[in-house]
């Protein structure tokens, strides 16, 4: 896919009010703002891990290329900046990566934002150490061609952070009856319970793909408190897992 157009002033007044509101902590995208927390505590210490890294030091991330496939506004892409990664945040849904630019720009971060899609990007013979893969494998028409298009952006030896939602129902009454019939976070449609995908299927999917599943961890929502947690055992609504690519020998 090419990249945006170039737009005129008019159009940039609307992206600016709409970078306003992505990054507004209180606005429309609030229960994204509320979960990023707990999505990059995961994605950070994974990363780390993976990369023999120090999360303490200035810049840990320094030298390492990411990906965030499904960047929407750069929620991740920025923090993952500012940890000193080099960052291609894509996204399918064009109007999304003028948004990001903006609000990059006015942060002051070097951010490489693009209209495209993972198998372009792996047909371009791209090669990243990290591919963030967040909430983004529910969308897609075919699951298994989408993550081998991952699994071809990562060099060997990379990690691979993928988050979903279940297929039971509990997601039902949590995802789709919840967060959009009744808290109304999400406009009405957003998920197709029949896409999503189960913990042992997507283990599944990313082995086919190529990957080896590493680990596996819940996203809960507390409704008392009204906070995100990760947990080692609840992964009936929300969850993630991470995988590698084999080295090469």
């Amino acid at each position: 896919m090419s990249a945006t157009n170039t737009v005129n002033p008019a159009e940039i007044a609307k992206f600016e009010a709409m970078a306003a509101e992505w990054w507004d902590l209180n606005g429309k995208f609030k229960p994204l703002h509320m979960m990023n927390p707990v999505r990059l505590d995961y994605i950070t210490r994974q990363i780390a891990a993976e990369f023999g890294r120090n999360l303490q030091d200035d810049l840990p991330f320094k030298g390492l290329r990411i990906l965030d496939i499904g960047c929407g506004g750069g929620l991740l892409c920025e923090p993952m900046a500012r940890l000193g990664a080099t960052v291609v945040g894509a996204d399918a849904a064009e109007r999304n990566i003028p948004v990001a630019r903006l609000h990059a720009e006015q942060s002051g971060l070097d951010i490489d934002y693009r209209h495209t899609t993972a198998e372009a990007l792996a047909e371009a013979g791209e090669q990243f150490d990290a591919v963030l893969n967040m909430e983004v494998v529910e969308h897609v028409d075919d699951p298994q061609g989408y993550l081998n298009a991952c699994c071809a952006l990562m060099k060997p030896g990379g990690v691979h952070i993928c988050s979903t939602i279940n297929r039971n129902p509990k997601s039902f009454a949590m995802a789709i009856v919840g967060a959009e019939w009744v808290m109304r976070w999400l406009p009405k449609g957003t998920h197709e319970w029949s896409k999503f995908i189960t913990p042992d299927e997507l283990f599944g999917l990313l082995e086919k793909s190529g990957m080896t599943p590493v680990d596996r961890k819940g996203f809960v929502f507390n409704f008392a408190r009204f906070t995100w947690s990760i947990s080692d055992r609840d992964l009936s609504v929300n969850y993630v897992t991470a995988a590698t690519k084999p080295a090469a020998d």
